[in-house]
């Protein structure tokens, strides 16, 4: 496990994107299947965190000139962290669900020219600015769990906190460009999202990757990590 000081990272959105098209311009052909591989695996239940956590591993093993293999995606050895996390997403999804159980009958009984109700509306914008705020709040925690080896999600979440603090805004018009840019294959009806949706992993790998050696404290360690990622 890789030793961290937990603090805020200085963010470079500008180079991330960067960096994240010229590593899948130069590695296409592998970053294209072992993306295909990844969807593949999210198919089976419960694993579509563990194989995007996956490919991140496999981008920097491909980046360290090490040998990859589709083995490497199809890879369960950070399952149980990513399906705690996932079941804590489910548990909060159906918290979230609760208080609209009650709101049911109040729009029941509402003229539906009306629209919904002033009380409903304001829910929902709070319930979106939680989940925005706590997925940005997230950002690092693939990168903790298959890349700095914490398993602990509770520790990973904490960590993932610290390292965002600040960045919150810069974090999210950085995910909004990456998201952007990664859609353009819809122009090409829809066919060509499997040649771009890659990149805005690609680009995650490079955020995560300098992340994580700013946050490293341990020189001997630091020294490891470099070479590793």
């Amino acid at each position: 496990m890789i030793k961290l000081n937990a603090k805020p990272v200085n963010f470079k959105m500008g180079e991330y994107i960067s960096n994240g098209y010229e590593f899948y311009k130069a590695n296409f052909g592998s970053l294209l299947g072992a993306f295909l591989l990844a969807m593949i695996m999210s198919i089976i239940p419960f694993c579509g965190l563990l194989a995007i956590g996956n490919f991140y591993k496999y981008c920097r093993d491909l980046r360290a000139g090490r040998n990859v293999s589709a083995g490497d995606i199809f890879n369960f050895d950070d399952f149980t962290p990513y399906f705690l996390i996932q079941l804590v997403l489910l548990g909060g999804m159906m918290v979230i669900y609760i208080p609209m159980l009650f709101m049911i009958p109040m729009m029941a009984d509402r003229d539906p020219s009306a629209g919904p109700p002033a009380l409903f509306i304001i829910y929902m914008i709070f319930v979106y600015i939680a989940i925005l705020i706590v997925c940005l709040k997230g950002f690092y925690m693939p990168a903790l769990i298959s890349l700095g080896r914490i398993i602990d999600i509770k520790e990973a979440w904490k960590i993932s906190s610290v390292m965002t603090k600040g960045n919150l805004l810069s974090i999210f018009l950085y995910s909004l460009a990456v998201g952007v840019l990664s859609q353009l294959g819809i122009i090409a009806c829809f066919i060509g999202l499997i040649f771009t949706m890659p990149f805005l992993y690609a680009a995650h790998y490079f955020a995560y990757e300098d992340a994580l050696k700013q946050v490293t404290y341990d020189e001997i360690q630091e020294i490891g990590i470099k070479n590793e990622l």
